[in-house]
């Protein structure tokens, strides 16, 4: 839920948060500040967000690397329709040794969450133009002697189809898109008419909105995003997407004005608070004694 804080608001707003507004905004979702603050710092443990200290307050911004992941998620979430395809398959071939087995088991959710599929046991495939992605995972693990990379074609026996079938369930990836219509269809069309009522407070369409995203991301970790030219005819990711995209901006002004009360709120707090510190008469008394 963090993750999704980052990737569709805080990322817009500087990609730094304080973590008193952090916690102030899970809290509409039910969350305390101790598990908050847990997971923030597990989060900055794994290189996704750093820490900076202004005074006594601490506020968490993304790195470089988090930085990547949301560029990454976003284009994925938001994108309108898939690039045709060149015909061309990306093959990723290791051989990590076990004593690397961590790193292994890394690179291969990496490689999942990116749209690789399993042909092979250590043989990732993609029909997506990922090469770039590809480089920078091997560069971040520094598994250069152990992979090898191809762009190829497929010559046979089989059909395109058929390779993908080997390397990804899409009857079951398109059951949990047929879930997700079914739902948030209903959703969007109640919280539609409450919007345009006026029925429909700033802080629940955050949290509906927030839920959306949430919810809608894991289709990320699922879904490898393939060509058409390779989908089933029965395929509903589009219907998802497009359900998607409308509930989103029905959402979207109310539940951003809400995130900004809370966190210019936050800011100017954090900044108050900040300035009593060093106007406390100790700090007065401190200051007089230094100069």
């Amino acid at each position: 839920m963090i993750f999704t804080l980052y990737g569709d608001y805080i990322h817009h707003y500087g990609g730094e948060i304080w973590i008193g507004s952090l916690i102030r905004l899970m809290e509409e979702f039910g969350h305390n500040a101790q598990a908050i603050r847990a997971a923030i710092s597990r989060m900055s443990k794994q290189g996704w967000v750093e820490a900076r200290k202004e005074g006594n307050k601490s506020y968490y911004y993304l790195t470089e690397i988090g930085k990547k992941r949301m560029d990454e998620a976003a284009q994925r979430i938001f994108k309108l329709q898939a690039q045709p395809w060149d015909g061309k398959w990306r093959m990723l071939i290791y051989s990590i040794p076990e004593e690397k087995r961590a790193i292994r088991d890394e690179l291969r959710k990496e490689l999942i969450w990116s749209g690789f599929g399993s042909l092979t046991f250590s043989c990732y495939i993609s029909p997506n133009p990922l090469e770039q992605q590809v480089q920078d995972l091997i560069k971040r693990y520094q598994v250069e002697e152990y992979v090898d990379f191809f762009i190829s074609s497929y010559e046979g026996p089989h059909q395109g189809q058929d390779v993908v079938a080997r390397c990804w369930n899409l009857e079951e990836i398109n059951s949990k898109y047929q879930s997700f219509i079914e739902l948030y269809s209903k959703k969007y069309i109640v919280d539609r008419n409450k919007i345009e009522k006026g029925d429909m407070q700033d802080g629940d369409c955050f949290v509906e909105r927030t839920k959306l995203i949430h919810e809608y991301r894991k289709f990320l970790f699922v879904d490898p995003g393939l060509p058409e030219v390779l989908l089933p005819k029965d395929w509903l990711g589009d219907h998802a997407a497009a359900l998607f995209r409308d509930y989103y901006k029905v959402l979207a002004e109310p539940a951003s004005r809400f995130f900004e009360s809370v966190y210019q709120e936050g800011n100017d707090a954090a900044r108050s608070e900040l300035y009593n510190v060093f106007e406390h008469p100790y700090m007065v008394q401190q200051q007089g004694r230094d100069e």
